[in-house]
């Protein structure tokens, strides 16, 4: 009873936070660098959601929508279109089916997915500039990094999925952006997405994990279609007594400092976006890199590895929960599989996660040989999920070990444009024709420069019919 007495009385002497937060989204004035983080984001994030989309999960959310709701204005990646909210869900689930989508350490989410989804769905039913849509993704992101910064690492060791509780929020506030709501009318859309933020870390390596994102994105754009019609909320309820951030498990009950630092930082461009090279959980790719570096440079054959030992802080096994995993999806979330499929094929990409590759006998005789063990000295200096120890035991007598922090991809060691403009056609192209995949790459190379976002649609039409996967 005193911690709830100590923070009612902390919180009514403050002002609401979804107030603070709505007069951001809604007036912000987006600098060029940060637009132009946004712009490879929604680059990146296209192509992913083109090649997601042909993924089982995609498929079924598409199928049921579209017998749901049918046709609409807004485009459906892979498939044909829908309503604002069908859309969004569409393809947020589609950007998120083979996790090869970016990722945020503030958050401890993958924060383009439900924002892109949910900007392109309301701007294609507004008619917004490409302009309006990169400023909504930015306000979306600084959103989320606001609550990520006071409420992790507690909020998401705690079992919440951050990519679908705080991509939520960032998902109305990017909607109501694009839908030129007013800062009352977008404070009043955060307070209705609170209600609705919902994602559990128990269903890693399933379905659900991508439909959470999907989920984020349309109901980040009902809490603003909604708001725009007048809904009402609480004001209270991000920070109230009974709100978002203590009924989320939030490591901290403040907001009044991460939201002062709105306008003066800009943690897109400050802190930066991780860029996924490989299509598997981001706490997977340190090891990853560090597996393919050694194979490479001492010439392991992985037929001579005895055994692998793999230190992680934490919280990794709290998302990494497959050791024998059954399905392309598990192995997503197993650092035993991604450890041994990077030893035994040299490079880990979409067809990894695929039947054959899970079945590959160097596969099979080496994830058993991995051990993953978590270590207290691990992510003390830097964000979960960042830093492995690794140790390859071979036949021959040597012992090989490393450690790293971070990634290829990560801020301190970016993607280059042509690494960006190569996944995004070899994604584009698993689902549109190589001129389809072409065009729309060229679109959204100039994306601020587009006077309506309908202008993306058109360029994967030629496509319609698929092309082979690569």
């Amino acid at each position: 009873m005193i911690a709830s007495a100590t923070l009612t009385e902390a919180t009514a002497t403050a002002a609401p936070a979804a107030g603070r937060l709505g007069a951001f989204a809604a007036t912000a004035d987006v600098p060029d660098a940060a637009r132009a983080a946004a712009r490879a984001a929604v680059q990146d994030t296209i192509g992913v959601a083109l090649a997601g989309a042909g993924e089982p999960a995609a498929r079924i959310v598409q199928r049921v929508l579209a017998a749901d709701g049918g046709p609409g204005p807004c485009t459906v990646l892979g498939a044909a279109s829908g309503g604002p909210s069908a859309a969004a869900l569409a393809n947020g689930t589609a950007a998120h089916a083979l996790d090869f989508d970016d990722m945020c350490w503030v958050t401890l989410a993958h924060p383009s997915a439900p924002l892109v989804a949910a900007s392109l769905a309301a701007g294609e039913a507004a008619d917004a500039s490409g302009r309006t849509l990169l400023d909504a993704y930015v306000v979306g992101f600084e959103v989320e990094a606001a609550l990520g910064t006071v409420m992790n690492p507690t909020h998401y060791e705690r079992g919440w999925h951050g990519t679908a509780t705080l991509g939520t929020i960032g998902a109305a506030a990017a909607a109501s952006r694009v839908l030129g709501l007013d800062a009352e009318a977008t404070a009043r859309s955060l307070s209705i997405a609170a209600s609705e933020a919902s994602g559990l870390k128990e269903n890693f390596g399933t379905m659900v994990k991508p439909l959470q994102g999907g989920l984020a994105a349309r109901n980040g754009v009902l809490a603003a279609l909604l708001a725009r019609d007048a809904f009402t909320a609480s004001p209270r309820a991000i920070d109230g007594p009974q709100g978002f951030l203590v009924a989320m498990q939030s490591a901290g009950r403040d907001l009044s400092a991460a939201v002062d630092r709105l306008g003066q930082r800009w943690e897109i461009v400050e802190g930066g976006i991780t860029v996924k090279l490989y299509p598997s959980c981001a706490a997977t790719h340190p090891t990853i890199d560090t597996l393919l570096d050694l194979r490479r440079e001492a010439g392991i054959d992985p037929a001579t590895v005895e055994a692998v030992e793999i230190g992680v802080d934490p919280v990794v096994p709290t998302v990494l929960i497959h050791d024998r995993p059954a399905t392309g999806l598990e192995g997503k979330f197993s650092l035993h599989y991604c450890a041994a499929a990077a030893l035994a094929f040299g490079r880990v990409g979409i067809e990894t996660f695929e039947p054959d590759a899970m079945r590959d006998p160097a596969v099979a005789r080496l994830v058993p040989r991995v051990t993953m063990r978590a270590d207290d000295r691990l992510g003390r200096e830097v964000p979960p999920l960042t830093e492995a120890r690794v140790t390859v035991r071979l036949a021959d007598g040597r012992t090989l070990e490393r450690s790293v922090r971070g990634a290829r991809g990560y801020p301190e060691r970016p993607a280059s444009p042509a690494e960006l403009d190569g996944k995004f056609l070899a994604c584009a192209r698993r689902v549109v024709a190589p001129e389809a995949a072409a065009g729309a790459l060229d679109f959204l190379r100039t994306l601020e420069a587009a006077p309506s976002v309908r202008g993306l649609a058109p360029r994967l039409a030629p496509g319609a019919a698929a092309a082979q996967p690569v």
